[in-house]
This record gives C-alpha cells, sequence and structure tokens, in this order.
C-alpha cells in the first residue's frame, strides 16, 4: 500500500490507499464506468472530504451523497483526509454509477483509505509560536512584507572558545538562555502502528545547506545537552523504526549571516518511505514535507535610536573623557561597561573595527558585535570578553589589514529611517566609505564586505566619497541626530555635516568684530600641540594661510559632493542638514608603517572634530575645539551650541586633548554604543539591494 497522487478506481475489487493529512488525491472515474452509465454519486465516510471541481451538478439533494453529476463533463474529484485512521482502512469513499433514469445504482467502486500524519512544522506565521500551517505548499516559501509568511533562524553568536561542547561531533551543551535562541522545528507522525513500522522516517537538506546551520534534538533525561542531527557534514539523519506515533521538536541555529554566497534560505524536509518486503523492488517514497528558514540579518542601528550601554577603553591618556561620557551616560539611563587595554593596546581603535548591531527572530531579539579585525590574531582582544550577558560576537573577516585601511565596519553608518521617492526604508540606509574611482593609491572597503552589507537585503547600502580623509571614515565628517520631530515635512533627525566654509564665514565675523588677534589652542599644552603638528594661531593668521584655504575649498568640494549623494539616497532637503563649522588640514598618512605610506595628502581635521559627536539622546558629547576665546567663551562651541540647543540638545564639550593625539585618533575610536533596536520588523518590509 502506498500513496497515490491519482487513484484509478475499479469495479473488480476494492482500491487502497494511503491519505497523508494536508494532501488531496484526486479520483479517476471515468475508466471504470459502465458504458451506458451517465451519471455518478459520490459518498464518503466522516473522517473524509471530497471536493469536486469544473462540473455541475445535474441534480441536487440535502444530502450530498445523492447529489448526481454528469460522467460526460470534465471534472477534479479530489478526497482528503481530516484526522488520522485509528485503524487500516479505517475510512472509504464510494462512487456509485447510475445509468439515465434510474434511482438504483449499476456498479459501485470503493476505496478504502488510511489516514496517517506526516508534518513538519515551524513558526510560519512568525508568531513566535510553532503552528500547524492550513497550507502545507506555502511552508515550502518564504515571503517579505506584512502579509508575508516563512520561518526565521537566528545566527549563533556565541564567541567559538565560549561555546560548551561534550563532543564536537554529536553533542552539545546549552545554557537555559541559549536555548531561547533557537528556532524549533516540530515533527509530527501519526497512523496505525502496523502501517508505521513499515516505514521509514528521514530528516534531511541539501548537502550545500547544511553547512549553514545545524539541527539538534534533545538527549532524553537532560535538558541541557542536545544532540546535532544535521549540520556540517551531515545532511540525512534516519530515525529509528516506527513503532508507533512520533511527536518531536527539533531546535535550528544558524551558523553564518547571508552573504554574496550564500541567500539566507535553508529548507529542511522530512520523507515517509516505505521500505520494500521484495529484495529487488526498491524503496517508494510516500510523502516528503518541507520547511523553510531564512537566516535573520545582521541590522545596524543610527546613532538617533537610544542608547543601551556604553563600552569604554580605559587607558591614562583618556581618563577625562571617560569620566565625561560616564557622566553623559548616567543622564541617559545607559549602562557603562569598561573595556580595558590589552598588550597589543588595540582597545583604542573600537569604534573603528567593530559595530554593535542586533539580529532579530519573532521570539528573540540578540544583541551583536560585528568585528572586522585589523589584527588576525585574537584570542586576547579583549571587547569579546567584557561583553555584558546575552550580547554576542561574530568575526567578519576582510583582506586589508593595514592600519590606514578603510576595509572595516568602523568605515559604516546608519541613517534613521527614511522615505525616498515614495519608497520606505524603514531600518535606515548603511552609509560606507569608499574611493569612488580606483588609483594607485585608493582605499576602498572590500567587495567582500560590500557584499555581505548588501545580503542582509534591509539596510540598502549607499557609497559615500571618504578616501579624502586620513581615516577615511564617513563619521569624520557627518553625523545624526535626532530631533523626534515627526510633524509633516520633518523627519525626525537631522544630519550634521562638516563644513569649512561656515567655520571661515565665523571667524571672518569674530575678526571684524575686532577679535582677530584670539588665537586657537590657548589652554593646550605645548607639547601636546607639537605632539599634534599643531601651533597656536591666532584667527588672523588662519585667515591669511592661502595655503590652508586651498585645502579647505578641496575638503569642501568632497563634502559637496556628498551631500548630493545624501540629499538624492536619503531624500534630503536642504532644512535637514545642519553645517558645522570645521577646519581641516592634508597631510600625509601618520601612525602607519613607512611601506604604507603614500605621497598622497589626506585631509585631518585641524581642531578636535566637532562632527565626532557621542549621541545620548538629546544629551551629545563633543569634542571641545579649543576654538578662539570670545569673552571667556569658545567662539565655536558657542556657534555649535547656537545650532543644536533650539533643536532640544544639551551639548557637552569633553575637554581632553589628549584624545586627539596622533597615537590615538579622535576620542570616538575609545567608545562604542549599544543601542535600543529598531521598533519596526524587519520581515515586514520588502527586501532592499543597494541602491
Amino acid at each position: 500500500m502506498a500513496f497515490q497522487g491519482i487513484i484509478r478506481l475499479s469495479l473488480d475489487s476494492p482500491e487502497h490507499a494511503i491519505c497523508v493529512l494536508g494532501t488531496e488525491i484526486c479520483l479517476d472515474l471515468s475508466r471504470c464506468a459502465p458504458q451506458k452509465c451517465e451519471f455518478f454519486t459520490v459518498s464518503s465516510s466522516s473522517g473524509v472530504l471530497v471536493d469536486i471541481h469544473n462540473a455541475v451538478p445535474v441534480t441536487t439533494s440535502e444530502d450530498p451523497a445523492m447529489t448526481r453529476w454528469s460522467l460526460s463533463e470534465p471534472m477534479d474529484v479530489l478526497v482528503k483526509m481530516t484526522s488520522p485512521s485509528p485503524a487500516i482502512d479505517g475510512d472509504k469513499v464510494l462512487v456509485s454509477y447510475y445509468e439515465p433514469d434510474e434511482d438504483v445504482p449499476m456498479a459501485t467502486a470503493e476505496l478504502y483509505l488510511t489516514g496517517i500524519v506526516v508534518s513538519l512544522d515551524v513558526d510560519i506565521y512568525r508568531s513566535g509560536q510553532v503552528e500547524m500551517a492550513s497550507d502545507k505548499q506555502a511552508k515550502k516559501n518564504w515571503i517579505w512584507g506584512p502579509s508575508g509568511w516563512g520561518a526565521i533562524l537566528l545566527v549563533n553568536c556565541s564567541p567559538p572558545d565560549m561555546v560548551q561542547l561534550t563532543d564536537k561531533r554529536t553533542t552539545k551543551v546549552f545554557f537555559a538562555e541559549e536555548v531561547k535562541n533557537l528556532s524549533q522545528m516540530m515533527l509530527n507522525v501519526q497512523g496505525p502502528a502496523c502501517i508505521l513500522k513499515n516505514h521509514r522516517l528521514v530528516l534531511h537538506t541539501s548537502e550545500e545547506e547544511s553547512e549553514k546551520a545545524r539541527v539538534y534534538r534533545p538527549q532524553e533525561g537532560s535538558s541541557s545537552t542536545f544532540e546535532l542531527v544535521l549540520g556540517p557534514g551531515r545532511h540525512t539523519y534516519t530515525f529509528a523504526p516506527l513503532e508507533s506515533h512520533l511527536k518531536e521538536t527539533f531546535y535550528v541555529e544558524a551558523i553564518e549571516f547571508p552573504s554574496a554566497d550564500f541567500s539566507g534560505l535553508i529548507s529542511y524536509s522530512v520523507s515517509l518511505v516505505e521500505e520494500s518486503q521484495d529484495p529487488s523492488i526498491p524503496e517508494t517514497l510516500v510523502h516528503k514535507d518541507t520547511v523553510v528558514f531564512r537566516v535573520a540579518p545582521c541590522i545596524f542601528t543610527p546613532s538617533t535610536q537610544m542608547p543601551l550601554e556604553v563600552y569604554l577603553c580605559k587607558e591614562l591618556q583618556v581618563q577625562g573623557f571617560v569620566s565625561a561620557v560616564v557622566e553623559l551616560s548616567e543622564k541617559s539611563n545607559s549602562q557603562v561597561a569598561s573595556v580595558y587595554e590589552d598588550p597589543s593596546r588595540l582597545g583604542r581603535w573600537l569604534q573603528n573595527e567593530m559595530a554593535f548591531c542586533y539580529t532579530q527572530a519573532p521570539h528573540k531579539t540578540i544583541s551583536l558585535v560585528l568585528d572586522t579585525p585589523r589584527v588576525l590574531k585574537l584570542e586576547d582582544f579583549p571587547m569579546k570578553y567584557s561583553l555584558s550577558p546575552g550580547v554576542g560576537y561574530v568575526i567578519q573577516c576582510t583582506k586589508d589589514h593595514r592600519v590606514a585601511s578603510i576595509d572595516s565596519i568602523g568605515n559604516l553608518m546608519v541613517s534613521p529611517p527614511v522615505k525616498v521617492g515614495g519608497k520606505e526604508h524603514p531600518l535606515g540606509r548603511i552609509l560606507i566609505g569608499s574611493s569612488f574611482y580606483p588609483s594607485e593609491e585608493s582605499r576602498t572597503m572590500s567587495k567582500a564586505l560590500r557584499d555581505f552589507l548588501c545580503a542582509q537585503q534591509v539596510q540598502a547600502p549607499v557609497e559615500l566619497f571618504s578616501d579624502w580623509l586620513m581615516t577615511g571614515h564617513v563619521d569624520e565628517f557627518m553625523c545624526f541626530v535626532p530631533t523626534r520631530d515627526k510633524s509633516e515635512g520633518e523627519k525626525g533627525f537631522r544630519l550634521l555635516l562638516a563644513s569649512p566654509s561656515s567655520c571661515y564665514k565665523l571667524f571672518q565675523e569674530k575678526q571684524k568684530e575686532g577679535y582677530g588677534d584670539m588665537p586657537l589652542f590657548e589652554d593646550v599644552r605645548e607639547g601636546q600641540l607639537l605632539s599634534n603638528r599643531r601651533e597656536a594661531k591666532t584667527i588672523n593668521q588662519l585667515l591669511a594661510d592661502e595655503n590652508m584655504r586651498k585645502q579647505n575649498d578641496y575638503v569642501e568640494k568632497c563634502i559637496n559632493l556628498n551631500r548630493e549623494v545624501l540629499r538624492r539616497e536619503l531624500g534630503l532637503v536642504e532644512r535637514d542638514i545642519i553645517d558645522v563649522p570645521q577646519l581641516f588640514c592634508l597631510e600625509q598618512l601618520m601612525n602607519v608603517p613607512s611601506s604604507q605610506r603614500t605621497k598622497k595628502l589626506y585631509a585631518r581635521p585641524y581642531f578636535p572634530s566637532l562632527l565626532r559627536v557621542i549621541v545620548m539622546g538629546k544629551d551629545l558629547g563633543i569634542p571641545k575645539p579649543f576654538g578662539p576665546q570670545i569673552k571667556g567663551t569658545c567662539c565655536l562651541e558657542e556657534k555649535v551650541s547656537e545650532l543644536l540647543e533650539p533643536l532640544g540638545f544639551k551639548c557637552t564639550f569633553i575637554n581632553d586633548f589628549d584624545c586627539y593625539l596622533t597615537e590615538i585618533g579622535d576620542f570616538c575610536a575609545c567608545a562604542n554604543i549599544r543601542r535600543v533596536p529598531f521598533a519596526f520588523k524587519w520581515w515586514r518590509m520588502m527586501p532592499q539591494t543597494q541602491a
């Protein structure tokens, strides 16, 4: 006895078939119909539903079994079961054939059915609970959007050396909290025991997809130890012979995020195979049920999201900075976690090499650090050991490990949610720095990393021109701050852009007011200035420096090029942009091995960058620029406050010039912030790619 998609009825003897709940059997009525018969009726037991399509009843009655149908019209007679049968042949269908004007059937064909359940189920409706799908075919597809469906997998973000293994090949120990990160997949097999014992059950996926995720089943007698049944190197799992009903929950985790070589889709199937009693006859597939998961993307948060936790590089040179950020965090009710400096002194680049992001399924949201390390040996890197419980750590390797490289996740910023040309970007858009055009000295983010960002499909990346900057990162000339104003025409944020012309305009105003002799860096020690190759020039001297003016004209052109890209790709208008006074100077690459130095000059902020803002809601931590003191107040600080405080911001200028030292970099590189995830669920949007 085997499942058949089409059953050809016979008048000579009853037909027998297995019917899996959720599937339909098509009955072939015409081949066995007696020649003189023109009509038929269908009756069935209570556990069977019969649907007749593409036909009009010839006569009707209150009893569906007495409704007559014409054999001359093409039709589909479909049979399906509503519950598993208690015994073999526990349900039946009778088809009776009639001659014209006769009330007694001339012949009757019999079909005996055995209903069984073979179902593999997941959280197809994204409710956080596993449910049996009403449509088995729907489980085979994954659909985006508010009306979409399909289950979701989370990537295991635990550092490899923190995973508790009992046997690397077969078992794994999960902490109770870790089990909540896993997606459930339920297998349900029901039917008469005498039928099931002659069948074999196989759980399987493709060899390629088995490398992307792991499937576990709990071991008997243990709530924390799980047996690995599918994963790298094993794409099939055969169950023990079926003696009776089987109902079991499996737990699934992804191994990697979507990428250029991995769409993020993983399918699993369970196949019920009838074993032949004759060695010369092969086994027969009775039924196959398939479900599809999509691996949840890596989602980055913009500075406009509220802070949850601040991570700091703690070393002697930046103690003033650390104290100021701790004070800011207290105002925003966010926690501070200190990251202590390691012997190789990599912590100072906390923000340049890694980014906080999150991944999300209906049942769980996981914060994680995505690290693109410059140094390949990570065993002693302090960041992953300083993460709060529940925060994951994932490495995304890049090709360019030079100190001056812009091939890192630090060369990334995220816009707040925007609407562009009628298209919604509810999770914002990723902004990455690039060289825009190739040259012998150009630097760019590797294709592998760019492809990884595009493959997440939820924050369509935009390339900006950043190779003109010394560090080459987009956050050196721009920043987003939240305004929380969602009235008509307002986007709820402002884009801060560095503006040399605004700075020159401010200094010219102060010169006209008679303050041309006021110097920059008045309160900075001479040794600190020498370390940065700066000197305490006056406003008059800066305005008279033609070479400095040419350099900033060049910088202004680079920023304006990006300004147009941002306006176009984020749907911005001029009122969404605030020009922040900032000067730059062109210098050779510093703090790099001589082999990496070039003749090309790169822009570096002339005074600590006012764009490297630590955004803590309405509280902003801004590098103290040490500008000219006018009546006891730094005119640069005063100007920035005039621009931002009317929008409700409180500006704190952090007085720690040591953070500006060439050896360390701007102080934002010494901190990283974990922020509140978006309220919008990524699976409710339509997929996006690079613009």
